[in-house]
């Protein structure tokens, strides 16, 4: 009878631990949240999250924890700094963007995420990958373009303009882009434009549309109005997921 107890506590725990983790590039403290599967065995793939227009959120904990359950480490970055957390639309598109245009400061905050997530007990440094959420997925889009050390990359409805002076170099790491084919806020031209980028760097890429899907299709919390340009699409969501997923086995 106690065995039988016993083995369902054992059923009960949870698959993962997640604690917030404070971290830094150069003087710029960042508060980022840390997911770990418990009872790993050996070294695991680890995975950046980075987050929306307005900042890591319990979107990204959300994400972040369903990866631990999967047997990543996942980091959830915090690219804007501690304390750092758009309060309207309008604050976070100013925030947003003076990242897109300044890409050196975008990918220097990439990669000290990504130093802190290698720095983690478990993680496998050779095994790496970012995934990114509308701005996020600008973000993991940068770590491809500036050869940060990572097996692959997914972005999530993510923005895919570049600047002007953007000059297309080689591409080793493997991109995923999981695309609202309705999404209002990437136009036909970025799509044509990112696709020619591809090409020219010769980079091993996946591009899916999800019909009927706007932008923000994975966030529950943007509603269902399409009408609005943002809005959770319960099919694209689980698509992409699943997507994602054998991205995954693939690259690591």
């Amino acid at each position: 009878m106690r065995r039988t107890v016993f083995a369902l506590s054992l059923a009960v725990l949870p698959a993962f631990a997640g604690e917030p983790l404070a971290y830094q590039e150069g003087p710029t403290k960042l508060a980022g949240y840390l997911a770990q599967p418990s009872a790993a065995k050996g070294k695991v793939p680890g995975v950046l999250v980075i987050h929306q227009w307005m900042g890591l959120s319990d979107h990204e904990r959300r994400v972040s924890d369903d990866l631990a359950k999967l047997g990543y480490v996942a980091l959830a970055a915090d690219l804007y700094g501690e304390g750092v957390r758009p309060k309207t639309g309008g604050e976070a598109g100013k925030l947003a963007g003076s990242f897109k245009g300044d890409r050196a400061l975008y990918r220097r905050r990439v990669s000290a995420a990504l130093e802190a997530l290698k720095a983690q007990k478990g993680v496998d440094p050779s095994r790496l990958a970012v995934i990114g959420y509308c701005f996020g997925g600008t973000g993991a889009l940068e770590a491809a373009r500036a050869g940060l050390p990572v097996k692959g990359v997914v972005s999530f409805h993510g923005g895919l303009d570049v600047p002007a002076d953007y000059a297309a170099g080689p591409i080793s790491a493997k991109v995923l882009v999981c695309h609202g084919a309705d999404d209002p806020f990437v136009p036909a031209k970025d799509v044509a434009a990112f696709q020619d980028e591809m090409r020219k760097s010769k980079a091993d890429y996946v591009f899916v549309g999800y019909a009927g899907a706007v932008h923000a299709f994975t966030q529950k919390e943007a509603g269902k109005d399409n009408s609005k340009g943002a809005a959770y699409n319960e099919a694209a969501h689980r698509r992409s997921w699943d997507h994602m997923k054998a991205f995954f086995q693939e690259i690591f």
